[in-house]
């Protein structure tokens, strides 16, 4: 136990009042074996690599100085192993390296007990372990501390692409590697294609692991050239590690003709014909032939493009493109008419001209819109009733009547007709005007203020003017005019 607690280590705080018996019990150890805990400073745990170099540290605390320091060692126990010295430091017999593993590659930083630190360089794989410096000293015996050393490594990562061929069944696709590390590495794949991943390790006789993993899928011709990523993380590293791949998926070639245009006539110079195909690996051969036999005399080939020099009827037959690769062979072909004149193709209008016709034609839907609705108001307009009425007729205590301006006698107020003027009236009635049947020589007076005589009207009593009227109305009554219901010829005063 002395042994293993060498360490320079502070004790713990208190504990709590409930533990006071353990408390107890712990102190009474700690007192047994604190002066060799405290004697000897060492560091607990150190990393490294391999080639790198790496100092071991270890110094001699006496407070007292009352212990004396004999002989100074350095002991290393593998982890699957034994102890085994590696360096000894004694003040007259000098140094010593017993281990030959470590003799070229161990030295003491400083020459004296107090600071038997060492450094080891070189450092391998299969140093990882536990050194311990250890003190044969007088009147207390031996005296250590221990430290462990973690030797990491960084992983050598890769990754390739396995080329497949299309099918289906599940096949590996891409393989990702991260090789001799310590600790293990971890292997994630990021793919847009579907599939999955397995992972194997290995262990190395240095202690370090490989691991590999494995990326499946059924390959078709459509994921040749997508993307799968190798993602590797490990303690050493300060980022992913991360390596895009692009699949390799072999298929048999997929072929089509390109360039006809149905308007082959007699004489056309220079038509084209190309064979495009789609494959992996790229063609080996790109063959043309006619169904009908030898091609034309017109006809030239280069590689996948056929070219007829001039139409004539010899080239009205059907053409075939055969493409060849390694895992097999495909075909297209295309027959072509031959006509007489050449087949005029006028150009569609331009996306400016169509979008100026639509503009247009909103335009002008909109001005009909516009010109109906005017219509149409101006319609409601003059089918309404009038917004203002015309006065009502006012009456005097007199025996005169005041219709539209003129006053009528009581007697012919009484004989206007009863019935309404017939729908055959040649002009309707204006405002101010009242028309009657005149008798004898008296004056007539229409719209326009002029006068005319009875006689020339049939003869009848003139009306009165508005003024006479008015200042006669309190008197006297006016004569009433005897016309017979059947001679007068007038209509009824109407209000407007």
């Amino acid at each position: 136990m002395a042994r293993r607690d060498a360490h320079a280590r502070l004790p713990p705080p208190p504990p709590p009042p409930l533990l006071l018996p353990l408390a107890a019990a712990w102190l009474l150890l700690c007192a047994r074996q604190g002066v060799g805990a405290q004697k000897v400073r060492v560091e607990e745990e150190l990393e490294a690599y391999p080639n790198e170099s790496v100092d071991l540290r270890c110094q001699f605390i006496d407070g007292g100085g009352k212990t004396k320091l004999t002989q100074v060692s350095w002991i290393w126990e593998p982890a699957d192993g034994q102890r085994d010295n590696i360096a000894v430091y004694h003040p007259t017999y000098g140094q010593s390296f017993p281990n030959l593993s470590f003799k070229d590659r161990v030295i003491f930083l400083h020459h004296n007990l107090e600071n038997p630190s060492i450094r080891i360089s070189d450092l391998r794989m299969s140093d990882a372990g536990r050194f311990t410096c250890e003190y044969a000293t007088y009147p207390s015996g031996n005296e250590q501390g221990t430290t462990t050393l973690v030797m990491l490594a960084k992983p050598k990562n890769s990754a390739k692409v396995v080329t497949v061929q299309a099918g289906t069944k599940a096949a590996v696709v891409a393989q990702c590697e991260a090789a001799d590390a310590k600790p293990a590495a971890t292997i994630k794949w990021l793919a847009s294609v579907g599939g999955n991943h397995s992972t194997s390790t290995a262990n190395g006789p240095d202690g370090t692991v490989t691991v590999r993993s494995e990326y499946r899928l059924v390959p078709t011709p459509a994921d040749n050239g997508r993307e799968v990523t190798c993602m590797v993380d490990q303690r050493t590293q300060d980022k992913t590690w991360m390596h895009p791949l692009r699949l390799s998926v072999e298929y048999p070639p997929s072929v089509s003709i390109e360039g006809y245009d149905h308007n082959w006539f007699v004489g056309r110079l220079g038509a084209t014909l190309v064979c495009t195909a789609n494959a992996n690996p790229a063609p080996t051969t790109v063959t043309w032939t006619a169904a009908s036999g030898p091609l034309p005399n017109t006809v030239e080939v280069d590689g996948n493009k056929l070219t007829v020099r001039k139409v004539d009827d010899g080239v009205n037959t059907t053409f075939i493109c055969e493409v060849k690769n390694k895992h097999g062979a495909s075909r297209h072909q295309i027959t072509t008419h031959i006509i007489e004149k050449e087949r005029l193709i006028s150009s569609g209008p331009s996306t400016g001209a169509i979008i100026g016709g639509i503009l247009g034609a909103l335009a002008v839907i909109g001005a009909i819109v516009g010109l109906v609705f005017f219509i149409r108001k101006r319609q409601e307009d003059a089918d309404a009733p009038p917004k203002h009425k015309p006065p009502p007729p006012v009456k005097s205590s007199g025996s005169t009547e005041l219709v539209s301006g003129h006053r009528l006698s009581i007697s012919q107020s009484l004989n206007k007709p009863p019935e309404l003027p017939a729908a055959t009236e040649m002009a309707p009635l204006s405002p101010g005007d009242v028309y009657y049947e005149p008798t004898g020589s008296d004056t007539v007076r229409n719209s326009g203020g002029s006068e005319t005589s009875g006689a020339l009207n049939g003869g009848g009593p003139p009306l009165p003017d508005d003024d006479d009227d008015l200042a006669s109305a309190n008197h006297e009554p006016a004569p009433a005019a005897h016309i017979a219901r059947g001679e007068s010829f007038v209509s009824p005063a109407m209000y407007v």
